[in-house]
């Protein structure tokens, strides 16, 4: 579970629950059509927008949110150099044994590639194929999220609207006015809250995190095609390095030095 997120998820919901408190009694805030309306709606128009199949997987899309950070950028490097050195030294079929260790199958379908001497631009399109896969699959979980932030206070309109007929049906009782208006507002509240304390934010980390597997797997073939053309390990970690915020490669450099 990442902390991070966590923290912001709960923190986020803590603060407007304690906003609630603070106003009187949180059950004033509870209105169940207003529920049924606008996290109803907000589910079944998915249906429209989306197959049902990538619906169905909405659940996983916000359990990646919620996910530890794995990639280790720096450990990448060092383990591509690492492998770069097997190669140079021992020559690059010995590399075979090598993949047995490795968790990553994108690492171990690119190097295994180059030790059966696949062509070396046929590497870089299958690997960067996958990658361009592997970016319409996030981007496509950041729209299921992108949507429910959008559609979200959409129903909280609707219903905000239907609510304000039903209490212009009462306008001859003036009692009902303020409770009729409280209940017409309630949905609008918690179109926002679906939206901005939920969908939005969790379509910002899936961005987020798209972007550091994408650069995690572009080190990957840069590092695949490096090995592949028998480069000097030094001058595969330079390249692979440009990658790194200028203080994490200079890091690395002083850690290599000690």
């Amino acid at each position: 579970m990442n902390i991070g997120t966590l923290f912001g998820l709960l923190g986020t919901w803590a603060l407007v629950f304690w906003a609630m408190m603070s106003g009187g009694e949180i059950a004033i805030f509870i209105d169940v059509p207003s529920i049924i309306m606008v996290i109803g709606g907000t589910f079944t128009i998915m249906f429209l927008c989306f197959p049902v199949s990538n619906v169905k997987s909405v659940i996983k899309v916000i359990m990646i949110g919620f996910r530890p950070e794995s990639t280790n950028i720096q450990k990448l490097i060092e383990d591509m150099v690492g492998f770069a050195e097997i190669a140079r030294r021992d020559g690059i079929l010995s590399l075979e044994g090598a993949t047995k260790d490795i968790d990553d199958p994108f690492i171990v379908s690119g190097i295994q590639m180059a030790v059966d001497g696949t062509d070396p631009e046929l590497i870089e399109q299958i690997m960067q194929t996958e990658l361009d896969n592997v970016a319409d699959r996030h981007a496509l979980g950041k729209g299921l999220l992108d949507a429910m932030g959008k559609y979200g206070p959409a129903f909280g309109m609707i219903g905000t609207l239907v609510g304000l007929v039903i209490m212009l049906q009462n306008m001859g009782d003036p009692s009902k006015l303020g409770p009729g208006m409280a209940v017409a507002l309630i949905t609008t509240f918690y179109g926002a809250l679906i939206a901005n304390a939920f969908a939005l934010p969790l379509g910002d980390r899936l961005t987020f995190r798209s972007a550091e597997e994408m650069m995690y797997k572009t080190i990957i073939i840069k590092g695949v095609m490096a090995i592949q053309s028998g480069d000097n390990p030094r001058i595969v970690e330079q390249k692979l390095k440009t990658y790194l915020p200028p203080d994490q490669a200079a890091a690395m450099t002083i850690d290599e030095a000690a």
